[in-house]
């Protein structure tokens, strides 16, 4: 089995010396499984299952301990605004949680961002400098690693509190987090790339969960040509993706789009292109059957 992961994102973004936004989420993996109020520090519960075994005295101990890090990590930055070199506008990202490997020890984490580039990361008790973080990581370093107390309190929740809840998120939801959608899929002719070129698309939507393979074919062999967009989110947790090639349109004949996923059973879907054909062709396949018909008709009503 692939490993599973639980994370907080706390986003900071500094505006200016007395202006600062926080934002919050938690993800299980690609789920979204809380939302935060950053006015009251309260939780948000985005499914029935999301408060996993934590009793209500436990959420309101979490909530107040989110909340006191929220205030605690800004005025940090704040206040060593100068000493680290640090120029308003700037963003902050916080990501901290566990990863389950299933049959091995689990493995917790720490690490904070600066300006979207690694800064610092919580391993073995201790704050290391990220290599990209120059001068600046090895200062907030220097200070994080002086609150022994401190970094003995977030260990014990990355290798200890965190495996835990997550095992209950998993237990709890299990309905949800193991359900399988079928993928709907379609092809459309996207904007010519050229005279006498075709940008052929594969659409797959609405399937879950969101590991899925596809591929433009001819016959058994792989167009290496195909270009995978964004796996994209839909408002319902199931997921989107589209991939399209560019072929000459005399080569077009004999593509197809193959797709394989996990609700599919075993059995690929497989989508052949077929050319469009011209409105003349159309016109004429419609137009001369009813004429004949019509001038059959007229010359029976004569006799």
């Amino acid at each position: 089995q692939e490993p599973i992961s639980l994370r907080i994102i706390l986003t900071s973004s500094f505006y200016n010396r007395s202006r600062t936004q926080n934002l919050a989420s938690a993800w299980l993996d690609e789920l979204q499984t809380h939302g935060w109020d950053s006015k009251t520090g309260a939780f948000i519960f985005l499914w029935p299952w999301s408060r996993g075994n934590l009793s209500n005295e436990e959420v309101i101990r979490a909530e107040e301990a989110f909340y006191s890090n929220s205030i605690g990590l800004p005025l940090c930055f704040h206040d060593h605004f100068s000493e680290w070199q640090l120029e308003y506008p700037f963003q902050v990202q916080l990501t901290g949680g566990c990863e389950l490997h299933f049959g091995e020890p689990s493995v917790g984490f720490i690490r904070i961002a600066y300006e979207g580039s690694d800064l610092v990361s919580f391993q073995n008790m201790s704050w290391w400098p990220s290599p990209e973080g120059g001068s600046r990581a090895q200062q907030v370093c220097r200070l994080f690693n002086q609150d022994h107390e401190d970094n003995e309190l977030m260990h014990k929740l990355i290798t200890d509190h965190c495996p835990r809840y997550l095992s209950s998120l998993l237990d709890a939801g299990k309905a949800d987090l193991q359900r399988q959608v079928r993928p709907e899929a379609w092809l459309s002719a996207g904007p010519s790339p050229g005279p006498g070129r075709l940008l052929l698309v594969c659409h797959v939507s609405g399937f879950y969960p969101k590991p899925v393979w596809v591929m433009w074919m001819r016959d058994e062999q792989k167009q290496r040509d195909t270009q995978r967009g964004d796996v994209l989110p839909h408002a319902d947790g199931t997921w989107y993706l589209q991939m399209s090639l560019d072929v000459k349109a005399t080569e077009a004949a004999g593509l197809s789009c193959q797709v394989r996923h996990s609700s599919l059973g075993g059995q690929d879907m497989v989508l052949y292109w077929e050319q469009p054909h011209s409105m003349g062709l159309v016109f004429l396949a419609v137009i001369v059957p009813l004429v004949l018909l019509a001038g059959l008709a007229l010359w029976l009503w004569k006799r």
